[in-house]
């Protein structure tokens, strides 16, 4: 019973996708819902893509092996939502672009975006790597298959409803995802195993104090989740993706910090469920394996099924979030600007460039300030149209069918994603090297540009560069786990950042008050 209730979701989830397909009519529909998502919508598709197996599953592991402070990974994951949609969200909102790397672009000029378009594919692809073998670990538990037919079969559908209509897909397929995962995890598995355990008072009072302490896994572990998975969703292509689909700052801000309490929220259901497992499930091993113990033992088939559907949720969602978040970011920050590169021709007449617009309006060989889509300064001033002459003429190329080429893109990433998923000895590890890259390396770029006016091209990739490399050599020396490799990297980029911008000169006029219109409109 419970692997039917699975496969209803999983059909479910492929018609979601076919619905989305008749809603992504062209390039801005098909990678940023149209920018037009309100309030609900926008909490729960953000509240989705953060949410995966690592949250889930492994939020209950750790509530298992660390007590109630094994909530700190998905509190991190938390407090990063919150603050990035009170501070930050709004502002990124306004810049109507589609990647991270534009913003860079947009910022300081040309010269950073394939650096960081590298980091954040490479990132986008660990993430939806790992939440792929994540649920392809519960098709072998609930269907018997193998780890290649359990990839191939998740990472199938994922990418078929991501393929067919894109962020609208992704978005509706969420939403679902983020209302199963609400039943799954708050209105079943918690009060379920919190009964069978005895009751939270009991349960608390039978646990070592080490277990009910917020604070038991140690400050030093804190400072390292929120150093990393903090500061790496304050940056992350997969969330600023969600940010650039808000029909308004208001949205942005609002919906945002509402996604984040619900996962402070769900930080603490995990690890209450971890607790309540080490009374109903004792002496499991592997931490990993707690979740679906615990589901076995305390629920019949059909709750039993929900709740999976609700974990297979979780990571589905990050899986096709991740991957749509690589494939936009390797189409627009990478291949497609070294296919068109051209010289920089002066735009003429009401800020359009010589290069022109395509059908659906995104700047095609346009410049980052008009990286919006709308091709055009929102004043339409002269200092708007200077700044486009001298930044990068090769946002993505018109090729007369953009969702076409998008849809490539994302198909041969998810293909990428399902071998990387087969063959990948340690997901673990190659998630600690791409967030450690992710933060070291963009940080602290990123936050200067929104922050930070004195900020250069220079500074960017010396702070990139040094962020990066530093990160790399003690992953090296004192191995990928060492939480040295996140603090000297982001010392590294910081000094990096600072001393190339105050050593060359300042980002050109005409760059910084395109920049300026476009934040304060």
């Amino acid at each position: 019973m419970d692997s039917l209730v699975v496969i209803i979701y999983l059909a479910a989830m492929v018609g979601f996708g076919v619905w989305g397909r008749f809603k992504a009519h062209n390039q801005e529909d098909f990678l940023v819902a149209g920018r037009r998502l309100g309030g609900l919508l926008y909490t729960g598709t953000m509240s989705a893509v953060v949410l995966g197996g690592a949250s889930t599953i492994g939020g209950v592991g750790l509530g298992y092996t660390a007590g109630l402070s094994g909530m700190w990974l998905v509190l991190s994951i938390g407090l990063g939502i919150v603050a990035l949609s009170l501070f930050f969200a709004p502002k990124i909102q306004k810049l109507e672009i589609y990647t991270v790397s534009q913003m860079l672009e947009l910022r300081y000029g040309k010269g950073s975006r394939f650096v960081s378009g590298a980091i954040m594919t490479a990132y986008g692809l660990m993430i939806s790597t790992t939440s792929t073998v994540a649920y392809a670990t519960v098709f072998h538990a609930l269907f018997d298959l193998n780890k290649v037919w359990s990839v191939l079969i998740g990472g199938g559908i994922v990418i078929l409803y991501s393929m067919l209509g894109g962020m609208w897909s992704i978005t509706l397929t969420d939403f679902v995802q983020f209302f199963i995962q609400t039943i799954g995890i708050f209105l079943i598995m918690l009060p379920l195993v919190l009964s069978k355990s005895g009751g939270i008072s009991e349960l608390f009072s039978s646990l070592p104090e080490s277990h009910t302490s917020p604070v038991g896994i140690g400050w030093q572990a804190i400072l390292g989740y929120i150093l990393i998975y903090t500061l790496g969703l304050l940056i992350g292509q997969d969330i600023w993706q969600r940010v650039f689909t808000a029909r308004s700052p208001g949205v942005a801000r609002w919906g945002g910090f509402s996604a984040g309490v619900y996962c402070l929220l769900y930080a603490v259901a995990g690890a209450l469920i971890g607790m309540a497992a080490t009374k109903i499930v004792p002496g499991i091993e592997v931490q990993d394996d707690v979740f679906v113990a615990v589901v076995d033992a305390s629920m019949n088939p059909v709750l039993g099924g929900i709740v999976l559907a609700a974990a297979l949720a979780a990571m589905m969602s990050t899986a096709s979030g991740s991957l749509m978040a690589a494939s936009t970011v390797c189409r627009q920050d990478i291949v497609e600007p070294i296919l068109a590169r051209k010289d920089i021709v002066p735009d003429s007449v009401g800020g359009v460039g010589a290069d022109g617009v395509n059908s659906d309006g995104a700047a095609t060989g346009g410049s980052a300030a008009s990286a919006s889509g709308s091709g055009v300064s929102e004043s339409g001033s002269g200092s708007g149209s200077g700044a486009k002459s001298t930044l990068v003429r090769s946002l993505v190329r018109e090729t007369g069918d953009e969702v076409r080429d998008s849809r490539i893109y994302l198909i041969v990433l998810g293909v990428v994603t399902l071998v990387l998923a087969m063959i990948m000895p340690s997901v673990v590890e190659a998630l600690t090297v791409a967030y450690n890259l992710l933060v070291a390396g963009l940080f602290i770029p990123i936050l200067g540009g929104l922050v930070f006016k004195r900020g250069t091209i220079v500074g960017v990739m010396a702070g990139m560069i040094l962020g990066a490399v530093t990160t790399v050599v003690v992953m090296i020396v004192s191995g990928i786990y060492a939480e040295s490799a996140i603090y000297l990297g982001l010392i590294a980029s910081l000094v990096g950042y600072l001393v190339g911008s105050f050593a060359s000169k300042p980002t050109p006029p005409e760059v910084m008050t395109a920049w300026k219109e476009r934040i304060n409109r």
